[in-house]
């Protein structure tokens, strides 16, 4: 990395660092993108030539990182276990559902989760992995990535988040998902 690069990613982190911070303390709604500015020392333009998106960007990196551990978790599932399983297990290791976060990254998740506009980010961002998903389930089932079956399951499983992620019990409501997914819906509930 080169040193403009290393300076963007610098300002990016302060940046972020102070969204967090003044979020922690006035909450979202509480916080303007001139205060964010002000506290990482930057002017509101240099805000929104690194984070254009406004505030909601500040706390998210871009989601290329989510692309990849969707793709790798059913790339490098053990052999025989189904597409679903390998993604309801790496679902389950992250964000809302699990409780193996450092405290700033626990912070970080439930200010998301409590904030509204924070979960529709965090869902728009969820949903644009939605091609490499679907490319990747395809390709461990033997589907092609135009049957509508491959895109819907893609789909579904990037809406568990927002769905799921503010439940009393999260991962409870994951896996009852995941299990829904699985099995299909059953006619009456004593099917289930």
């Amino acid at each position: 990395m080169g040193r403009r690069e290393r300076k963007k990613a610098q300002t990016r982190r302060a940046l972020s660092e102070a969204a967090l911070r003044l979020f922690g303390e006035h909450g979202y709604d509480g916080v303007t993108v001139a205060q964010i500015a002000d506290e990482a020392d930057v002017s509101i333009a240099t805000l929104f030539a690194h984070v254009p998106d406004g505030k909601e960007a500040l706390i998210f990196d871009d989601g290329a990182e989510r692309h990849v551990w969707l793709v790798a978790a059913l790339r490098d599932r053990p052999s025989g276990q189904p597409v679903l399983e390998a993604l309801r297990r790496s679902m389950a290791a992250r964000g809302p559902f699990t409780d193996d976060l450092p405290p700033e990254l626990r912070r970080k998740r439930d200010l998301i989760v409590s904030t509204p506009a924070l979960r529709e980010y965090s869902r728009k961002l969820w949903i644009a992995s939605e091609g490499a998903l679907a490319e990747a389930i395809a390709a461990e089932s033997g589907r092609d990535t135009s049957d509508m079956t491959v895109r819907a399951l893609a789909r579904y499983v990037l809406e568990i988040p927002e769905l799921a992620g503010a439940e009393p019990d999260p991962l409870a409501a994951l896996n009852a998902i995941f299990d829904l997914l699985a099995s299909g819906w059953p006619e009456s509930p004593e099917e289930a």
